[in-house]
């Protein structure tokens, strides 16, 4: 089964953008480890506020699947998109998943993020933590109901002071299990 994995930047006070949705904080100076992430992928997960803002550019995405998770009326241009809605969510992602093929990315943003997370359908977090205070914008994680306990895999410092953390979802043990062997055992 193919892995989602969420890469994108944070500022150091948990904002993915700041205040009026800007991302200039973002270091570009270096590679980042992004050369070998990309290749690593060849599908890309993003909300439909994520696709608006790189509509248009020049895009690095060319040779990957996009699929655009939106409700709102969307008119998909000459590219490789596919329009996922809320009402086939799991469905279509687990069939995407299922299907062969490399890692799939899972670019943003924040509202997509609270579902995927929801739904544990993240197999990897890569949060690069920039060293910049924004003091609003839009935070990493919101609307999350419930604590999600994480596996630190890896860890690096750049010389620009930016942190990247790769972490995934801690499993769970089920006690239930122990207590139906331990009373096998009796």
């Amino acid at each position: 089964m193919r892995k989602i994995i969420l890469n994108l930047a944070v500022s150091l006070d948990g904002f993915i953008e700041g205040p009026n949705g800007e991302t200039d904080w973002c270091l570009t100076d270096q590679d980042y480890g992004m050369e070998a992430f990309f290749a690593s992928t060849d599908a890309i997960f993003m909300g439909r506020k994520s696709y608006d803002l790189i509509d248009g550019l020049p895009s690095p995405f060319a040779d990957k699947q996009l699929y655009v998770f939106t409700d709102s009326p969307f008119i998909i241009p000459n590219r490789k998109i596919v329009v996922v809605s809320s009402k086939r969510f799991l469905k279509d992602v687990q069939g995407i998943r299922e299907q062969p093929g490399d890692n799939i990315w899972l670019f943003g943003g924040a509202t997509l993020l609270s579902s995927f997370i929801k739904h544990k359908l993240i197999s990897e977090f890569i949060i690069s933590v920039h060293p910049v205070v924004l003091g609003g914008g839009t935070p990493l994680f919101h609307d999350i109901s419930e604590k999600l306990d994480l596996l630190l895999l890896a860890s690096e410092t750049f010389s620009s002071g930016l942190i990247q953390l790769k972490y995934a979802i801690k499993p769970k043990f089920d006690f239930s299990i122990l207590d139906q062997q331990l009373s096998s055992l009796n």
